[in-house]
């Protein structure tokens, strides 16, 4: 043993990176790409504000579901059949909600991180945005878990462990923080078979915890991107007064366990999480939402998530845009649809849905032939893609 120690105690760097990769290999399946200069990801986790691409693409709501997560991506023509960023240049958001109502969230993590490294190496990008689930996990609140959920993080518990008991085998390995630590061993009117997969959950999600601090903490609440804002649930003028940058870092510095206490601007139904105002039904406020949007220099719409849709659309002359479909199973199951802007001006809904794309050119052609009526430039159109 003190020959093997020996050993080992010289590469403590290299045994440690190498316990990583076998533990996110085991958890997920993925090993990660070297991280170079191309990829540094520290830019993407603290812009708020970033330039108009040529191409931009926003996906609603995954909540747990890999395989529709997938088409969804492949719909947008950013991955290919192996899962690797084929989106070139194209700028990607997802407005939130990767966790809950599904068995494959960490799944769904590790996967939207590796085409972040991807995407940043190929000249585009992948962001991902704090939904009210997200927020609800750093802090504890289960109630939208599911019992598939609640194995795939007590597998994760198990390799995470194991890690660092490989990691103790030798010297000079900088050992994580047990986020174990303090968590109960059973719950009030939880069965057994469920104890182990909340005490993992805990320990991953809560701030500072080992998901939480390696994937979430990454997210933004509040996006611009070019002349779009990105948020989960909306935003009112209070948040834009707040500031969207201290916001957004407010509650990074909460999932990192630097604050307390959860953002109050985090809470209730006018919170940036939960906010349906501009998401809730054919009508909306859009002289309050103008006087948003006013108070961000050249924001022209705002894409939201959070309110399902029975299919992406817009109001209030497009200023307004809802992208959160349902496709999890854990949801509506609904057909994977993405929202691709051009140039900053031409709007278009990509759908595997052949019934909407029919319904769509019957009401274009509708249009077209009222006089005096003529389709504006950036409405919503919808091509049908093959997955």
């Amino acid at each position: 043993m003190e020959e093997v120690v020996e050993q080992c105690g010289g590469v403590p760097h290299l045994v440690s990176s190498f316990v990583d990769a076998f533990v996110d290999f085991s958890v997920s399946g993925i090993f990660f790409p070297v991280v170079d200069h191309r990829c540094d990801l520290s830019d993407l986790r603290i812009a708020t504000i970033h330039p108009s691409p040529e191409r931009l693409v926003a996906i609603g709501d995954l909540h747990g579901d890999l395989r529709k997560a997938k088409q969804a991506f492949a719909l947008a023509g950013l991955v290919n059949g192996e899962e690797r960023w084929t989106g070139g240049s194209s700028v990607a958001v997802q407005v939130g909600d990767v966790l809950d109502r599904g068995g494959e969230e960490i799944r769904l993590l590790y996967l939207l991180q590796r085409l972040k490294i991807e995407a940043s190496r190929a000249g585009g990008a992948l962001h991902v945005i704090n939904g009210n689930h997200e927020v609800m996990n750093v802090a504890l609140d289960f109630r939208f878990v599911t019992p598939e959920g609640l194995r795939e993080f007590e597998r994760w518990g198990f390799w995470y462990r194991s890690g660092v008991a490989m990691k103790r085998l030798c010297d000079g390995v900088n050992l994580p923080k047990d986020p174990f630590l303090g968590i109960p061993d059973s719950f009030p009117d939880v069965k057994e078979e469920f104890v182990e997969g909340i005490r993992a959950r805990i320990a991953a999600l809560r701030p500072d915890g080992p998901i939480s601090g390696r994937f979430l903490v990454q997210n933004q609440t509040v996006l611009v991107i070019g002349d779009s804002v990105f948020v989960h649930g909306g935003l009112l003028r209070n948040h834009v007064e707040y500031g969207i940058e201290r916001l957004n870092e407010e509650v990074r510095d909460w999932i990192k366990g630097d604050k307390r206490w959860m953002p109050n601007y985090l809470r209730g139904r006018d919170s940036l999480v939960w906010l349906r105002r501009f998401s809730d039904g054919p009508d909306c406020d859009c002289t309050h939402l103008e006087d948003v949007l006013s108070t961000i220099p050249g924001a022209k719409r705002m894409v939201m998530g959070h309110t399902i849709q029975e299919r992406i659309n817009g109001v209030c002359s497009n200023r307004a845009i809802r992208v959160d479909v349902g496709l999890s199973k854990g949801c509506t199951n609904g057909l994977p649809e993405v929202l691709e802007i051009l140039e900053g001006k031409q709007l278009r809904v990509l759908t595997s849905n052949e019934l909407f794309r029919q319904k769509s050119a019957m009401y274009e052609a509708a249009e077209r032939m009222k006089e005096g009526v003529r389709f504006p430039e950036t409405l919503m159109k919808e091509v049908e893609v093959k997955v």
